[in-house]
């Protein structure tokens, strides 16, 4: 065979690669296969760098020392772990000796600087490992003669490929040899050919499970060739991750060992160790954004987007570390505090245990779990981290005022100012609001000051320096980085903190896409198996009034009629329950749990009551449900009697729903509003969908089933409520990262603002006398003000009110020109700093309007519950299979515009035509049989995609010609579902016209909308 297509001469391309740059070779005959070490270079580093140490050790055993060192170390690397060792060193007769040093922080201790370059990393081909067969390893890599990482290499031009790599570490390598042991030698495991590279930090024989380790490869997973075509496209393992001060780093602040606590079925407490090796995405990111931070040091915000499933929590974590003690090249700290804003306690968990094992100290990390005067103290005393909701930002001016007092000092309020790391995890549109502005107005320090002084210069007025800090806070600081974590983006988000990359406003500085995290295998396809229902019902007058009703109204109260209408949650709750107990319990090993996703909380309520009433009925005794509502339903139909959370879920409380129904005892979570967003279970297999979803909201609930089991394969969703399009477009977003489509433009903002002004509602020398008590020095407020404020609103409310006692429709689009106004205000501050203090002032001034003015008069709501019945009910499977993303082009995420009136005042009509209206939807001009046959015509022509661009381009009447061909089709499909339509349609000119026209017209209004 040609050499150059030899797996040696692949090894020996990456050896040289190594030998060239900084590593050192190791001699086989130094390894110790009992020990699972290299003896030699161990001594020969711990000797160099640690004479003292070794001269009292030398002075107690002389010709023992060295066996007495190795004796030690060895009990250490096998009860600690090498980990713990590299970083911590190991106790000998009472003195500590280090394995290794790791680069400090800056390069103010030249001590510090040579510890580090006396390091000696080392690789070694065709290792025989053990003692008991002559197996050999492609490559190992060591650290002062301490194995750490392993590599089986494979050429596919010799017809092996990396799936051979990964079956020799399954089935060749006893995971029992000392160095495969979990966590007591080498620490990650690598199958590595010239395409791919996978890794796994656990042998296990065949159930060793290994995790890609690629760059991705458009949007997918792979890896990209060369550009220059000279390396494998897996070079960047051993000339990026595997580089000396790469690989040391990676043990010095990434690798760390996750240690979870979990109750078995019996209840006994189990502990389970996982070693987390980052993956790639994760290791380029967290250093690529410490690099940009050390460069141009505070000020800037960064957006990452990383797919769910992406391992956000353990990317936030090392990225806090990092930040916390970061120096820039003239080894100047750049942040004084990291903070880390999120709602999840699970992260504030892990951030505590991962910094310990970097750190192993306490008091980096604290968690603010009381109220903001532990915040205002641990802003004052710069704790390293801290993490914090957003909520308590609002408050700590007050406590930092109070504090002041205390210490007798100013009483200002102002923290001094402090260079703060803000990492926001899953940063959405929440961000532009005023509890986003109140943490940037605490942590802007004096810096807000100056420049709130400088607005003052440039408006020519210096008594409203409270005014020009609230202008100030909105825009970018200079004193504060945001990190923003989301993988979700909206347009707001990705405009706020996205960077200008080609001339393309609101990228990401990095992403890692949800396709690539599918493919990748790190979360599940929810898209895969996706089963839609249509709902098939007529309703009828049951009174003999026929009141006059306002249309929209009178729609929303009949919809919501007939979802909680007793036999439609009994038929859906009969086909839920029973493909759960036929199909869903049965997967993920037996294990598998559903989530039942309802409208409000009435339905979870109602079907609650319904589950577990069939349940009992059919015996199905393994099955128990469990709900998840917020506060307290009143349900009309039983009066007097009131439903809660902790009521019906048997008195479990809020706080441990999560942990009851990860066990055994429960599998079936029915939810209205909660754990539609960042809960994660790998036991969720199956979802129940009988709410509308739309947009991004559709894409975090469904993404609740995505996480991964060892015993998962798939996933399930029932939707008796959603069109299959609209989930496939609000996937398509975020599928391949979202883009950013048009801004929202500023000269909107003005406009609205010149017709608010015209419109009398409110008079400038009201708004100027709010805003003087507003904004009032805080020493010299007083009880009063409030009072004053409230009295400067008041005719501006009384104005509002007439307009809306004369003309409804006219106030209304008036209120929603005010929410407009509000929105582009607080977005666009954001992205662009405004010296303009008549916005702030009326931004400010409505603010506290909004909250004020009257609601609608009109618009009652009605129920029709004896006015109303069904008369027939028909629930139908409509499609199944998967949803593909794979055509089509996603849509741009636009931002915010002029938003209209936010009501519409509808005719009135009689009850009994607004009945037929919703009922000529399903065919009321035939019989019920009938109605049901035309209905599938329609809703299979709705999946048609020529149609949906030929009604997007063309009239009705064009559609109506393109369309007759296939309505054709369809019936003679049918034609044994119905022979009497279709005999009718194919035989009677008349019939076949007017059925034609009415059922295009739906197709073509359906599609267009």
């Amino acid at each position: 065979m040609n050499p150059n297509v030899q797996e040696c001469s692949f090894e020996e391309t990456i050896e040289a690669h190594l030998f060239a740059n900084g590593y050192a070779s190791l001699p086989a005959s130094d390894y110790d296969a009992a020990l699972a070490l290299f003896p030699t270079s161990v001594l020969t580093f711990v000797r160099a760098t640690q004479l003292k140490e070794w001269a009292k050790l030398e002075a107690l055993h002389g010709a023992n020392t060295e066996a007495t060192v190795l004796k030690d170390l060895t009990h250490w690397l096998d009860t600690h772990g090498t980990l713990a060792v590299l970083r911590n060193g190991f106790k000998c007769y009472g003195r500590t000796l280090r394995v290794a040093y790791f680069k400090p922080a800056h390069g103010m201790n030249p001590e510090l600087a040579a510890q580090y370059a006396a390091n000696r990393v080392g690789v070694i081909r065709q290792l025989r490992y053990s003692q008991r067969n002559t197996n050999e390893l492609d490559l190992v890599l060591s650290i002062n003669g301490i194995p750490v990482f392993t590599a089986e290499l494979k050429n596919p031009m010799t017809g092996q490929t990396v799936t051979n790599a990964i079956a020799q570490y399954q089935h060749d390598r006893d995971h029992r040899e000392p160095l495969f042991e979990f966590k007591r030698r080498a620490l990650v495991h690598f199958a590595v050919d010239t395409e791919q590279v996978f890794m796994t930090t656990r042998l296990a024989g065949s159930a060793t499970h290994f995790l890609p380790f690629n760059k991705g490869l458009d949007g997918g997973a792979g890896n990209p060739p060369d550009p220059a075509g000279r390396a494998y496209r897996t070079a960047y393992l051993w000339e990026e991750v595997w580089q000396r001060d790469s690989l040391l780093d990676i043990f010095a602040r990434f690798i760390h060992l996750q240690v979870e606590e979990k109750r078995t079925d019996d209840g006994r407490k189990i502990k389970k160790e996982t070693m987390i090796f980052p993956r790639y995405h994760q290791l380029r990111a967290v250093r690529e954004l410490e690099d940009a931070a050390r460069t141009e040091g505070p000020g800037h915000n960064y957006l990452v987007e990383h797919s769910a499933g992406s391992g956000k929590s353990n990317t936030i974590g090392w990225l806090a570390h990092r930040l916390a003690s970061l120096h820039n090249e003239s080894d100047h700290k750049v942040f004084d505090s990291v903070i880390v804003i999120t709602d999840r306690r699970v992260l504030d968990r892990q951030l505590q245990d991962t910094i310990y094992q970097f750190e192993h100290r306490q008091g980096v990390v604290q968690k603010i779990d009381e109220d903001s005067r532990q915040l205002a103290e641990a802003l004052t005393n710069s704790v390293p981290i801290i993490i914090s909701t957003l909520q308590k930002f609002p408050f700590v001016a007050r406590q930092l005022a109070r504090m002041a007092e205390e210490r007798r000092e100013g009483a200002d309020g102002i923290l001094p100012t402090r260079r703060c790391a803000v990492i926001i995890d899953e940063a959405h549109s929440s961000q532009s609001g005023e509890t986003a502005t109140d943490l940037k107005e605490v942590l802007g320090g004096h810096v807000l000051r100056e420049e709130a002084a400088r607005y003052a210069v440039d408006e020519g007025v210096d008594n409203l320096d409270e005014l020009y800090r609230s202008m100030a806070k909105r825009g970018r600081q200079t004193n504060l980085s945001f990190f923003a974590f989301t993988a979700t983006p909206k347009h707001k988000t990705l405009a706020v903190f996205g960077r200008d990359e080609a001339g393309k406003a609101g990228q990401p500085f990095h992403r890692y896409t949800m396709s690539q995290a599918i493919e990748e295998g790190f979360i599940m396809d929810v898209l895969k198996n996706y089963t839609t229902y249509a709902t098939y019902y007529k309703l009828v007058k049951a009174s003999e009034d026929d009141p006059n009703v306002e249309r929209k109204q009178a729609a929303k109260a009949l919809a919501r009629f007939m979802r909680l209408h007793p036999y439609n949650i009994a038929q859906k709750t009969e086909v839920m329950v029973e493909h759960f107990n036929a199909v869903t319990r049965h997967k993920v090993g037996g294990k598998a749990k559903a989530m039942v996703v309802t409208g409000s909380r009435l339905e979870a309520v109602r079907y609650k009551l319904a589950f577990d009433a069939y349940i009992r009925e059919k015996g199905y005794s393994w099955i128990k449900t469990l709900v998840a509502f917020s506060g307290e339903v009143v349900d009309d139909e039983l009066p007097g009697k009131t439903w809660t959370e902790v009521g019906m879920n048997g008195g479990i409380k809020e706080g441990v729903l999560p942990e009851k129904f990860d066990s055994s005892e429960y599998q079936v979570l029915l939810v209205a509003e909660k754990y539609q967003t960042g809960y994660d279970q790998p036991l969720l297999h199956t979802m129940y969908v009988d709410k509308r979803l739309a947009g991004i909201q559709a894409v975090q609930t469904l993404s609740r089933l995505n996480r991964m089991h060892p015993l998962k394969e798939d996933t399930f969703v029932l939707d008796f409520v959603n069109d299959r399009q609209e989930i496939k477009e609000a996937f398509k977003q975020y599928h391949e990262g979202a883009e950013m489509g048009e801004e929202a433009d500023p000269n909107q903002m003005y406009a609205i603002k010149a017709e608010l002004d015209a419109s009398g509602i409110y008079l400038l020398e009201e708004m100027q006398r709010f805003i003087g008590i507003y904004f009032k020095p805080k020493q010299r407020q007083s009880p009063a003000d409030h009072q004053a404020m409230n009295a400067a609103l008041d005719p501006a409310v009384d104005r509002f009110r007439a307009v809306q006692e004369e003309d409804e429709e006219q106030a209304e689009l008036w209120r929603g020109k005010l929410s407009a106004f509000r929105n582009l205000y607080a977005f666009l501050s954001q992205v662009a700093p405004y010296q303009d203090s008549d916005l702030e002032r009326l931004y400010t001034f409505l603010r506290f309007l909004s909250p004020k003015l009257p609601k609608r008069t009109t618009g009652q709501r009605y129920s029709f519950d004896d006015e109303v019945r069904l008369e027939y009910y028909r629930l139908q499977k409509i499609s199944e299979g998967s949803i593909s993303l794979r055509d089509g082009k996603a849509e741009l995420l636009d931002g915010p515009g002029e938003v209209g009136s936010g009501a519409r005042h509808d005719e009135d009509v009689p009850l009994s035509s607004l009945i037929d209206v919703i009922n000529e939807r399903f065919g009321t001009d035939f019989t019920d049989a009938d109605q049901l046959f035309f209905d599938q015509i329609i809703e299979a022509a709705m999946e048609d995609g020529s149609l949906l661009e030929a009604a997007a381009v063309n009239p009705e009447e064009k559609f109506a010609l393109l369309f007759a061909g296939l309505l054709e089709t369809l019936f003679i499909e049918r034609m044994e579902q119905n022979e009497d339509i279709f005999a009718r349609f194919m035989n009677e000119r008349d019939f076949q016209s007017l059925v034609s026209k009415w059922i295009s017209g739906k197709v073509y209004a359906r599609l267009r909308s």
